[in-house]
């Protein structure tokens, strides 16, 4: 492996628990309705997963399907990252139980937890360890099942979240070649990191529940994330007027479309999977592009800007080649 190897997503799947949960549904649980969801949040359905289905259960279905996608030999996976802040197990790590469930043998295996950050992190952390030689092949994995961490009389987060996985299998490639993954963007805010909490609390206390001041996570994905995006660009060789599609974290539909419009991708497709999903955090961009390659909105190897951000208050972007 040299310095001329980069990294390239050869394929993108998905998981969706079975439950689909309606705002209608929502509004006879807590003091909501449909018009108040769509009309703050854009959000009309999320997924819910089962009591026995868990993060790792998600992450195992989507990585699945991304393996198989993509055609390679398990044997050949020589790295697994997974990215979520909801796993119950702290040993053995989401990635090992994935390792050993799709018979991957000796890879190195760990979590990463940059919360709605989280897979465009450990995307670039994949291609960082491609690019250093110290991988050939990478499944990559954002999963979580916020349902767990929910307050469900709090009608400002219950309505905003879904749970879900998705997966990306990322190869080598030559570096001259094109639709590669682009140079990451990365950084935090941790001044501003209670915006968005999730605590922990002792074994015989109540379970820890998900907190955030959402007009500072608003006002901040406002005036922060679009230089993050047209940097992510500049870096990668793009222009935001060639981008085929943006896929932003699905937090909150209002601010996907008004950070696009800031971006100035005129001619990109923008992912909107919040609509339907819900909020999935680490799970939200790949799920997203999934389901913009299963729709073929974007063809292969056209240019796709990803851009995470979440808790921390954390960001990473990059611009890669579409699988």
């Amino acid at each position: 492996m040299t310095a001329t190897t980069a990294g390239r997503i050869l394929s993108i799947a998905h998981h969706l628990p079975t439950r689909v949960l309606t705002n209608d549904e929502l509004a006879a649980m807590v003091d909501t309705s449909d018009e108040w969801i769509r009309s703050r949040v854009g959000i009309t359905t999320r997924h819910i997963a089962a009591e026995d289905e868990s993060v790792a259960d998600m992450a195992i279905g989507a990585a699945a399907k991304a393996v198989a996608r993509a055609g390679v030999d398990a044997a050949d996976i020589d790295l697994v990252l997974v990215a979520t802040c909801t796993a119950v197990d702290r040993m053995p790590s989401t990635a090992a139980q994935v390792a050993r469930h799709l018979g991957v043998p000796a890879a190195a295996v760990f979590d990463l937890n940059a919360a709605c950050a989280g897979f465009t992190h450990a995307l670039a952390t994949a291609d960082l360890a491609i690019r250093g030689g110290r991988s050939r092949t990478a499944l990559v994995v954002g999963a979580d099942k916020m349902s767990d961490f929910l307050d469900w009389t709090d009608r400002s987060s219950c309505v905003i979240f879904g749970d879900g996985a998705g997966a990306a299998v990322v190869t080598a490639a030559d570096a001259s070649r094109p639709g590669l993954i682009g140079p990451v963007v990365w950084g935090s805010q941790p001044e501003r990191g209670s915006a968005i909490t999730l605590g922990t609390t002792g074994p015989a206390g109540p379970p820890a529940l998900f907190r955030q001041d959402g007009h500072v996570v608003y006002r901040w994905a406002m005036t922060s994330l679009a230089p993050v995006a047209r940097q992510a660009c500049e870096q990668a060789g793009v222009a935001p007027s060639e981008l085929a599609a943006v896929v932003t974290h699905q937090a909150n539909l209002r601010i996907i479309e008004a950070v696009t419009r800031q971006i100035g991708a005129a001619n990109a497709v923008i992912a909107r999977d919040v609509v339907d999903s819900g909020n999935t955090s680490a799970a939200s961009v790949p799920l997203a592009l999934s389901k913009l390659v299963e729709r073929a909105e974007i063809h292969s190897g056209a240019p796709v800007l990803l851009l995470g951000f979440g808790a921390g208050l954390s960001y990473a972007a990059q611009v890669v080649g579409c699988p």
